[in-house]
């Protein structure tokens, strides 16, 4: 393959959309990836040959797609046979009858080894094609011949696992702007910083405002990721205060890495107020959606309300924006590693960039701790306690500041975490509410020393890990 492949003007290619429309709207709702529970309406931003199909070869076709009403924009890899072999039976997406790929079978391309293949080919040799741009770090040797596998644990994005060697994700939907698992990992790489994995290759569209689709990184054989290994050490009855307190030291690590790399602000009272105020419509939002928050609600309030009279003032930064134990993993030498950086998947992508304090990403922590011990049984409320104590200790021992001496920061951006989770499971994990509820019973408690509306409910019966888009059975 040259070094640099390039064209010109990938069109919509109305005809082509015209063909697959049918397919793709009763495909797309069920794909965990896929945000929508319908595709009313599809509009094909772009469509790029990766490689044409012919009798002797499968197809690769690159698609930028919008849907309607929700305006989201995702990326599909569509490959395209005359028919599928029995293997890929499960990556059919149906048969085209009219245009251009008539009679012919397009399926989902990353469940295709040979299509997967030729994905890191193209990392491989840097260059543009059509709208689409694949960049490499220019130090990283990225071999051939490698294996594909996908890795079927992700919801938001997808994944192939090359040969034990390299991880690439695939960013499906997509916004305009510099996706942060990219930015930030690769701010992390330049400083040295090896709590991070640095970025080896990524892929972008070019045409209009740039969009990241890709990113290729090295991955851990043998990691395992900090979730399965707190409820293996939960179950067991032993002790993770040296892994909690290993972690507090990684994302201290971290946040000292992302502060020197990129710009930092500090938080004047005006600043405060408003964050303060964007937590209290976030909690009226969720007692709308969740009427099990409205006793509560009251109560909440007066941990934002708290934040808003504090005049202290603070440093912002980039931070993590999602972290929980299932963002870690640690590798069989007992290194702790952080992955993910993209935040909150449902929040939108000037959002996810905007810089905050360092304690919500602690607060995140925590709340995953509580989590762990939730879906114990029975509930180790000491358990939950000892991590947490242990996690803010190694925090501050690598950072030099403790995260408990500023209780109201973290108490806000805890009970926040708290309300965003009983949300995420009054929709997508209705069994699991019972977990955030009791986080929110306890801060409205200690926050007014309110009598407790109801008893806490019974933890799940399958615990997988906290709530976030990316890692969500």
């Amino acid at each position: 393959m040259p070094d640099a492949v390039t064209r010109t003007g990938p069109t919509a290619r109305p005809e082509l959309l015209a063909s697959l429309d049918p397919l793709l709207r009763a495909w797309l709702p069920r794909q965990r990836w896929f945000a929508g529970r319908t595709a009313p309406a599809l509009t094909l931003l772009a469509a790029t040959d990766l490689l044409p199909a012919t009798a002797r070869q499968p197809g690769l076709i690159h698609a930028l797609l919008r849907v309607e009403p929700t305006q989201d924009t995702y990326q599909l890899l569509l490959g395209v046979r005359e028919s599928l072999p029995p293997y890929l039976a499960p990556a059919l997406i149906g048969h085209v009858t009219q245009g251009p790929l008539a009679g012919r079978t397009v399926y989902e391309a990353l469940l295709d080894p040979r299509l997967t293949d030729l994905l890191l080919e193209r990392l491989r040799h840097p260059g543009r094609l059509d709208g689409l741009r694949f960049a490499h770090d220019g130090e990283t040797p990225i071999p051939p011949g490698l294996t594909p596998c996908p890795l079927d644990a992700e919801q938001s994005n997808s994944s192939i696992i090359y040969g034990d060697t390299f991880i690439l994700k695939v960013f499906r939907r997509v916004t305009p702007g510099l996706n942060p698992d990219l930015e930030l990992q690769r701010a992390l790489a330049d400083e040295g910083c090896e709590r991070a994995l640095a970025p080896v290759a990524w892929f972008e569209s070019t045409d209009g405002d740039p969009l990241s689709l890709g990113l290729l990184q090295p991955y851990l054989t043998g990691a395992t990721d900090g979730w399965d290994l707190a409820l293996g050490e939960l179950s067991k009855g032993q002790d993770f205060r040296h892994e909690a307190h290993e972690l507090g030291r990684a994302t201290a690590e971290i946040h000292l890495a992302l502060a020197h790399a990129l710009p930092t602000v500090t938080l004047g009272r005006a600043h405060t107020v408003q964050l303060a105020q964007s937590m209290k419509d976030r909690l009226d939002k969720a007692v709308q959606a969740v009427p099990a928050l409205h006793p509560y609600a009251p109560a909440l309030h007066t941990a934002f309300d708290a934040l808003a009279a504090d005049t202290t003032p603070r440093t912002a930064q980039r931070v993590h924006g999602d972290l929980h134990l299932g963002q870690c993993l640690r590798s069989p030498a007992g290194a702790w590693s952080v992955i993910d950086f993209e935040g909150e998947p449902s929040r939108p992508l000037p959002e996810r960039r905007l810089p905050h304090p360092p304690a919500r990403d602690v607060a995140g922590m925590l709340r995953s701790f509580d989590y762990a011990a939730r879906t114990n049984r029975p509930w180790a409320p000491d358990w939950a306690r000892r991590c947490r104590d242990a996690y803010c200790a190694g925090y501050a021992q690598a950072a030099g500041d403790d995260p408990r001496t500023d209780p109201v920061l973290l108490r806000a951006y805890e009970t926040d975490k708290a309300v965003y989770e009983a949300v995420y499971e009054a929709h997508h994990r209705p069994d699991w509410l019972s977990i955030p509820l009791s986080a929110i019973e306890r801060l409205a408690t200690e926050a007014s020393g309110m009598p407790r509306p109801r008893p806490g409910d019974a933890a799940p019966q399958h615990p997988m890990s906290t709530p976030s888009q990316e890692a969500t059975p």
